[in-house]
């Protein structure tokens, strides 16, 4: 498995795509039943193979990637050959992860207790696997209107 298995209510949202995923296999809804009872094993494999379908092309659509915690925001727009990052930090020890703190920081980011760094980085030799990082580190998958907004702001 190259990323990770959905999640249970994932499998349940995406039910119609993987009876699709599993007729293209030529498996039957009867066919797959004795398969989960029969041979778990390779229940378990087809899962793990949908589970890396849907991701691919989650990743493959993905454009922009939030991270953000307390004192820090990462911004991250994935070009095709890197992404570009804008990080915020927070100096004065403000949680912009609170309603509160995320609206100190709309009203005042020229303040001095805010700093902005920029950076560009080549992917490795697999792109998606470098943005599903991103995600496993509690990086969130936007349309990107406050990357946009920020990169206009200090470019």
């Amino acid at each position: 498995m190259k990323y990770s298995r959905l999640t249970k209510e994932q499998f349940e949202e995406l039910h119609p795509e993987f009876i699709n995923f599993l007729a293209t296999q030529t498996i039957t809804a009867a066919e797959w039943d004795e398969i989960k009872t029969s041979k778990p094993e390779v229940a378990e494999q087809e899962l793990d193979v949908f589970s890396d379908l849907v991701w691919e092309g989650v990743l493959n659509n993905a454009q922009f990637i939030e991270h953000i915690s307390p004192q820090q925001m990462h911004l991250f727009s994935l070009g095709d050959d890197k992404m570009h990052v804008i990080a915020v930090q927070i100096k004065n020890g403000i949680d912009i992860t609170t309603k509160d703190g995320f609206d100190w920081l709309r009203e005042n980011l020229m303040d001095e207790n805010v700093e902005f760094l920029q950076a560009k980085k080549e992917y490795s030799e697999d792109k998606n696997k470098d943005k599903f990082t991103l995600i496993q580190q509690g990086g969130v998958i936007t349309k990107g209107d406050l990357y946009t907004y920020l990169n206009k702001l200090i470019n």
